[in-house]
């Protein structure tokens, strides 16, 4: 059997994944106290009530997320975002990443997971300033060298300081899904391993929460 590892964060009611966007409300649409009445004693079940905006938790970007007119969840395919070899840049300790660390790897059709330990501010007014992103170059390089994927343990993939948002417009121009928030990708090898994040089969949507996690062995 392979050793899964998690790479999502936990979403809970009131959590902020990004700053200026609400939090996840969660709760019962139909209590279990309330459910007593339709079923037997000792029958009873909890239908729950989820009000939140895609870009919550750990979460895939594909190309309509930037693009009118790009592929949203429901027209993704599952070879994009399931069971893809995957490789695990280090890049701890450094805000602007560069096309440097990505040259001479192995990359064509591979999910790229740039670890830069900024996963151990989640959850606290720090995550939000001054994080690890890729640089315009960087993007262009991993689009060239034919990746299925990007994903990373920040707050965003893109420098947030400005308007423009050249990592996003390059990548999902290309078909290549984002996936940002993740955690926990000390714990990963450098390759020789899966990664899957696959979100529901939404139309209409271009970002959603995912289940990250890698499989090993």
């Amino acid at each position: 059997m392979p050793t899964l590892i998690d790479l999502s964060h936990t979403i809970f009611d009131g959590l902020i994944t990004y700053k200026g966007l609400p939090a996840p409300i969660i709760c019962d649409y139909l209590s279990r106290e309330n459910s007593k009445q339709f079923y037997e004693a000792g029958t009873e079940f909890q239908i729950g009530k989820i009000e939140m905006v895609t870009n919550t938790g750990t979460y895939l970007d594909c190309p309509f997320h930037r693009f009118e007119h790009g592929k949203d969840l429901s027209q993704i395919a599952l070879e994009q975002c399931a069971a893809l070899d995957a490789i695990t840049i280090n890049a701890t300790g450094v805000t602007a990443i560069g096309n440097e660390y990505f040259l001479e790897k192995d990359l064509k059709n591979k999910a790229v997971l740039v670890y830069t330990n900024w996963a151990r501010h989640w959850n606290t007014v720090d995550y939000f300033e001054g994080h690890p992103y890729l640089t315009e170059d960087a993007a262009l390089y991993l689009r060239d060298a034919g990746v299925k994927l990007v994903g990373i343990d920040s707050h965003n993939i893109d420098n947030t300081a400005g308007k423009t948002r050249p990592v996003h417009t390059t990548l999902l121009g290309a078909e290549i899904l984002i996936c940002e928030h993740l955690c926990n990708l000390d714990k990963l090898p450098a390759n020789g391993f899966q990664f899957n994040a696959v979100p529901p089969k939404i139309k209409g949507a271009g970002t959603f929460a995912v289940r990250a996690y890698a499989s090993l062995g």
